[in-house]
C-alpha cells in the first residue's frame, strides 16, 4: 500500500525520478531542539481498567522520570503509583481484581527482570519475583482468578524458565509448571491452568504442546519445520499461540506450516485438526508491535478472535467477526495512520485505542461502542504539534537480483530531493524489521537535512520466504541488501554518493561495522550502537537462558563457534584494518547481549591501524540506551559527528546533566 497523499516534496521526487526538470526550492524548517524529540513522553501506554473504572499510563515524576500514573475516569482525579527514580518503567498490565498493576523492572540494563505489584488501595509496591540473578518474564493473567497471576522464572535452572504461581494478597510462590527443557512460551486457559505451550527442540522444530488438565501428560499438537516457522516459534520468551476458546476444547494459532505467511488458525485441541483459518494476509505477517506477540483483537467475554493486523508496508486489519466490522471503519476514518486496540473492559464495551502515524505524536482515544464514539484523551508528545515533522514513504526496492526489498524512505521537509546527504538506518536482529511510524532519531536526522533509508534486507520479519532467503547468508546477503538499497539512493538522484553515512544498533551496529570494513569507499562515516564485532564471542557469552536464540543464530548463519575461517569471515573485528571511515561508537557497561569487551576490542584494534573512532560508554546502560539523559546526549553526539562527516544542519552537543557518558 502506497501513500495517497501529495506534496510537494512528493512531487519534486517523482519529476528529478523521471527526469523531468522542477524548480522545487522551500524554505527548510527550523531545527527542532533535540530534547523535544528525546523528552519522555507526557502520556504513553495508555490503559483501561478491567471495571471501566480507572485508566492508567506511564508519565514523568516531577525528577521526569517514567513512573505509573492512575485516574479515575468518573472523578479525573490522578495520581502517581510507582516511585523509580532512574531508569523508569517501560509498561506495566491491569491485574483483573482492579487493585494491583503489575510491572517489570531490571537494574541498569541487566536483563534479569523482576515482577512488580503496586496496591493501589494502600500504595504498597512488592517485588513478586526477589530472587538474585533470577530474570522474571511477562505475566499470565485471567478474570476466573483475579488474585493470582502466573509467571516464568528460571529460578531452578538458569536455561529454562518454568512457570510459578504468585499470589497478590500475599506474594506466595508455588512451583506450578516445570519447563521438560524445550518450551520458549508458555499459555494458560481461561481458569489460568496452564495447558498449552511453544517449544523449540532441538531437530529445530517449532511445536505447539497441549495437555487436557493441569495434571495431564503434555502431548505435541502441532509440529512446524524451521524453515516454516514464524521468527516467534524460535525465540526466548517468543509464543505463536494466541489462546484458547472458553471451553478450552480450541486452541487459537498463528501458524506458518505449509504457508508462505503467518495465518491465525484454529486447532481442536483434542486432535490437532484444522478446523479453519481465520484471517490471513498473501504477502504478510501478523503484526508484531511489540515483538513479543501477535496483534490482534479479541472479545473480552469469551476469548472469541474478533479482528487481527498484518504488516507489510503499513499495518492492515482483517476483520472477522462482523460485528465488530463498524467498529473498525469507524476508526479508520477518526484520523489518519494506523491504529491497534491493546486494552479493553472486561464487558467489551470500552476500548482504547492507540493511533499511529509518521508525522506526529500517537494519539490515545477512549472508545465507546454502544455509544460509538471515541474521546480523544492525551497526545504521547504533544509538544512535537508544533513542529514541521517529515514523511515516512514506504518504497520497494530492487536488489540486485530483483528480489523486492520492504523499505522506507524519509526526506528532509523544505529540501529538494536531489544530492542529499543520505544516512542508511539499519535495523537490528537481524530477525526484526523496520516499520512505518513516527522514529524520533529518523525525524532528528531528517529534520538536519538527511534523507533517511531504512532497508528491510533479507532476513527481516517479512514473511516467511523473505527471512529464510538470507539463510547462510547473514553478513554477506545482508551486506548486498543494504548495499543495493545505497544504490537505488544514488541512481534516483536523492543520495550524493559523496555524502553517504551508516547507523544501527545491535545487529544494525554489527552491519555498520561489516560495511565500513567492506565498502571503505562508499561511506564517509559511520555510527554503532552495541553492535558485536566478532560472532564466536557474541555467541559464547550470551546468557545461559538463550538457548534457543543460540540454535537459531547458528544454523542461519553457521557455527561460527566451531568454524574459526568462517567466524573470521563474518566477524568485522578482523576486518577492523580496512575501517578508514570516521566511527562512533556507543555502548552500555551492563549489557548482557553484547559484552562491553567486544566494541573495547574492536575500538583497540581500529586505534591500533590508525583508524579514527570516538567511544563512548554509559554506565547505567545495557543493550542499548533506556535513560532521556543517555539517548540526549548520544544523539547529540551523533548529529554532530554527522555534521562533521556530511555536513548537515547542526544543534551543538551540550553536555547533559545526568548523562552518564564517559568517552574512552
Amino acid at each position: 500500500m502506497q501513500p495517497t497523499s501529495v506534496t510537494f516534496l512528493s512531487v519534486c521526487l517523482l519529476l528529478s525520478v523521471f527526469g523531468l526538470s522542477a524548480t522545487c526550492v522551500a524554505q527548510e524548517p527550523p531545527l527542532i531542539p533535540r530534547k523535544v524529540l528525546d523528552s519522555p513522553a507526557t502520556h504513553e501506554f495508555v490503559t483501561i481498567s478491567p471495571d471501566a473504572k480507572m485508566m492508567a499510563y506511564l508519565a514523568p515524576s516531577d525528577q521526569n522520570v517514567a513512573n505509573i500514573w492512575v485516574e479515575d475516569l468518573a472523578t479525573h482525579q490522578k495520581r502517581m503509583v510507582t516511585r523509580d527514580q532512574h531508569r523508569g518503567i517501560g509498561g506495566y498490565q491491569w491485574a483483573f481484581d482492579n487493585t494491583h498493576l503489575l510491572y517489570e523492572s531490571d537494574e541498569n540494563g541487566n536483563e534479569d527482570f523482576h515482577l512488580y505489584s503496586v496496591d493501589l488501595k494502600s500504595t504498597a509496591i512488592r517485588d513478586l519475583t526477589p530472587f538474585l540473578g533470577v530474570r522474571a518474564g511477562p505475566p499470565l493473567l485471567s478474570s476466573s482468578r483475579p488474585d493470582e497471576v502466573l509467571v516464568g522464572l528460571n529460578l531452578r535452572d538458569p536455561k529454562l524458565f518454568d512457570v510459578y504461581r504468585v499470589s497478590l494478597q500475599s506474594g506466595a510462590t508455588t512451583l506450578d509448571a516445570e519447563n521438560p527443557g524445550d518450551v520458549i512460551g508458555w499459555t494458560a486457559d481461561d481458569r489460568l491452568v496452564i495447558r498449552a505451550a511453544t517449544a523449540f527442540t532441538d531437530k529445530l522444530e517449532t511445536v505447539v504442546r497441549v495437555r487436557d488438565s493441569g495434571k495431564s501428560p503434555w502431548r505435541d499438537l502441532l509440529n512446524i519445520p524451521f524453515e516454516q516457522a514464524t521468527f516467534l516459534g524460535q525465540v526466548n520468551g517468543g509464543n505463536i499461540i494466541v489462546g484458547f476458546s472458553q471451553d478450552g476444547t480450541k486452541l487459537l494459532v498463528g501458524s506458518s506450516k505449509d504457508s508462505p505467511t503467518n495465518r491465525l488458525v484454529e486447532l481442536e485441541a483434542a486432535t490437532g485438526k484444522e478446523l479453519r483459518v481465520l484471517a490471513s494476509d498473501p504477502q504478510a505477517d501478523l503484526w508484531q508491535a511489540f515483538a513479543d506477540h501477535f496483534i490482534v483483537l479479541r472479545d473480552p467475554r469469551d476469548g472469541h478472535l474478533q479482528a487481527a493486523a498484518f504488516n507489510y508496508l503499513k499495518p492492515e486489519w482483517r476483520v472477522v467477526d462482523p460485528a465488530v466490522a463498524a467498529d473498525l471503519k469507524y476508526l479508520s476514518s477518526l484520523q489518519p495512520g494506523v491504529f491497534l486496540v491493546p486494552s479493553q473492559d472486561l464487558s467489551g464495551s470500552k476500548w482504547m485505542v492507540w493511533y499511529f502515524t509518521d508525522t506526529g505524536p500517537v494519539s490515545y482515544y477512549l472508545y465507546d461502542r454502544a455509544a460509538h464514539q471515541a474521546r480523544l484523551l492525551f497526545r504521547d508528545r504533544p509538544h512535537l504539534e508544533q513542529y514541521k515533522l517529515a514523511e515516512m514513504r514506504p518504497t520497494i526496492i530492487p536488489a540486485r537480483d530483483g528480489f523486492k526489498l520492504v523499505s522506507y524512505l524519509t526526506l528532509p521537509p523544505g529540501k529538494a530531493p536531489k544530492s542529499l546527504p543520505l544516512l542508511l538506518f539499519v535495523h537490528g536482529g537481524p530477525w526484526a524489521r523496520d516499520e512505518w511510524g513516527m522514529d524520533p532519531v529518523v525525524q532528528l536526522m531528517a529534520n538536519r537535512g538527511y534523507a533517511v533509508l531504512q532497508v528491510n534486507y533479507r532476513a527481516s520479519t517479512i514473511n516467511g520466504p523473505y527471512m529464510n532467503a538470507a539463510n547462510g547468508k547473514i553478513g554477506t546477503l545482508t551486506d548486498e541488501d543494504l548495499t543495493d538499497g545505497v544504490a537505488w539512493a544514488v541512481k534516483q538522484g536523492i543520495a550524493d554518493p559523496k555524502r553517504i553515512a551508516i547507523m544501527g544498533g545491535s545487529f544494525g551496529g554489527y552491519s555498520v561495522l561489516r560495511a565500513l570494513s567492506l565498502h571503505p569507499d562508499l561511506y564517509a562515516c559511520g555510527v554503532d550502537v552495541v553492535g558485536p564485532a566478532d560472532l564466536a564471542t557474541l555467541m559464547n557469552s550470551i546468557p545461559d537462558y538463550w538457548k534457543p536464540v543460540k540454535k537459531r543464530w547458528l544454523q542461519r548463519i553457521g557455527d561460527v563457534t566451531a568454524n574459526q575461517a568462517l567466524n573470521e569471515k563474518l566477524s568485522p573485528l578482523y576486518h577492523a584494518a580496512d575501517i578508514h571511515a570516521p566511527l562512533l561508537i556507543g555502548h552500555g557497561k551492563f549489557d548482557p547481549r553484547v559484552k562491553l569487551a567486544q566494541s573495547e576490542k574492536i575500538v583497540e584494534t581500529i586505534r591500533k591501524n590508525g583508524g579514527q573512532v570516538t567511544f563512548v560508554v554509559y554506565s547505567d546502560e545495557g543493550h542499548g540506551f533506556a535513560r532521556p539523559e543517555n539517548n540526549l546526549d548520544f544523539d547529540g553526539r551523533t548529529e554532530e559527528f554527522l555534521h562533521g562527516c556530511l555536513g548537515g544542519r547542526l544543534e551543538p552537543w551540550e553536555k547533559v546533566p545526568g548523562s552518564t557518558a564517559e568517552v574512552k
